[in-house]
């Protein structure tokens, strides 16, 4: 029974694992958590294993914390749970704690907005009854996806902590035309640190709407289950990076890249030596498991005028000044560059993008509406050629 739990007893605290709790209201229960969590199927099941996925526990948090591994001892308690667990995982249930009734057995929810790591899970536990199986698969997801929020989202936002942004861009890789050369840079640095591999800092810099930001959101959707997550923050936070960075230090399994979009310093600003501190040069070093990826328009992120480099400039040590502007960006051990698209480039972007809706446009036609489109715009890029497509879809 749970109350022989030893390192799930976590359960003993969910209304719904109460044995002492009113029947209905049990079922009730259930199912406005599946109504919120997607849960289909027999609900006590399914929100059983939607538990031990995702709440954390000494198990979870301790294969997080040690990249994955775990003593012997702590893995025949976790089994020893498991076994008192068996009925649930089995589909039984106990008639003095829960009704055998039809919308528990076989529940349809609304929206089927299920995590995708659980639907994984759910299907590898499917039938299973074997206890040394079953704590098999629970111990490899918190390898592969971690436990709570760094299971379930693949960015996440910084206030005060980690906060799991629910509706991220869904973007691939594949999604980008042209920038092959680039795309290969920003993978092939991507995966070595996937691979504990040495790896870079990456500054992509260039014009406005081609791609940059992205490209990185890519990566995250393309590597999330090896590991890799995104932590965007703002210019204000970076101050904090000390902070986010002793976070990010605690999910050792995990690979983490804090972004930072559109990034440019004034001359008055003095957060970038935050930055420069945490990239090279900080007291404490940076976590192995934590990279920086940062666009920006600029190839020198702090804004410099010619005179800064007038020598009739008033300042002592101009030299200095001038080192101090130019020192922050080379700190990035992999500057990619993107430049503007050609017209077919540019062309060949509106046409795939058409073709994804089921959509396909004569040459001429594309040629003459896609241009038109360009000269009456901000120039010719990514962002140009999405806002057509939605302006072409807008009126079809």
């Amino acid at each position: 029974m749970l109350e022989n739990l030893l390192v799930c007893r976590n359960l003993l605290n969910d209304e719904i694992f109460n044995p002492t709790a009113n029947k209905i209201e049990t079922a009730a229960k259930l199912i406005e958590r599946a109504e919120t969590l997607g849960l289909s199927g027999n609900i006590l099941r399914s929100y059983l294993i939607y538990i031990l996925a995702h709440e954390p526990n000494i198990v979870s948090e301790t294969v997080e914390l040690n990249g994955g591994k775990i003593g012997a001892s702590l893995y025949n308690a976790f089994k020893n749970d498991i076994g008192h667990l068996l009925k649930i995982f089995a589909g039984e249930l106990d008639d003095s704690l829960y009704l055998k009734i039809e919308m528990v057995l076989n529940y349809q929810p609304t929206v089927s907005n299920k995590i995708e790591s659980l639907v994984e899970l759910e299907e590898k536990l499917s039938n299973l009854r074997d206890v040394a199986e079953i704590a098999r698969f629970f111990i490899e997801h918190y390898k592969k996806y971690g436990y709570g929020d760094i299971a379930a989202y693949r960015a996440f936002r910084w206030d005060n902590k980690l906060i799991g942004i629910k509706h991220f861009e869904k973007i691939r890789l594949e999604d980008l035309i042209g920038y092959a050369h680039q795309k290969e840079l920003l993978t092939k640095n991507t995966i070595a640190f996937l691979e504990n591999k040495p790896a870079n800092n990456v500054l992509l810099v260039g014009a406005r709407g081609t791609g940059k930001s992205s490209g990185v959101k890519a990566l995250v959707n393309e590597y999330y289950t090896r590991g890799l997550r995104l932590v965007q923050i703002t210019k204000p936070q970076l101050k904090n990076l000390p902070e986010i960075m002793d976070a990010l230090r605690k999910f050792a399994s995990k690979h983490f890249i804090i972004f930072l979009d559109d990034l440019s310093f004034e001359e008055s600003e003095s957060e970038y030596k935050y930055l420069k501190s945490s990239i090279e040069g900080g007291v404490e070093s940076r976590p192995e498991n934590v990279l920086i990826y940062a666009t920006s328009n600029r190839r020198h992120l702090i804004r410099e005028t010619w005179r800064d480099r007038d020598e009739r400039n008033d300042e002592l040590y101009r030299d200095d000044s001038v080192n101090e502007t130019i020192s922050l960006s080379d700190r990035f051990g992999l500057i990619i560059h993107y430049y503007a698209p050609t017209q077919a480039e540019y062309l060949e972007i509106i046409r795939y993008m058409l073709k994804k809706k089921n959509i396909a446009l004569d040459d001429e036609t594309l040629r003459i509406e896609g241009l038109r489109w360009e000269m009456s715009h901000s120039g010719r890029n990514g962002r140009t050629a999405q806002q057509f497509v939605n302006f072409y879809l807008g009126q079809i």
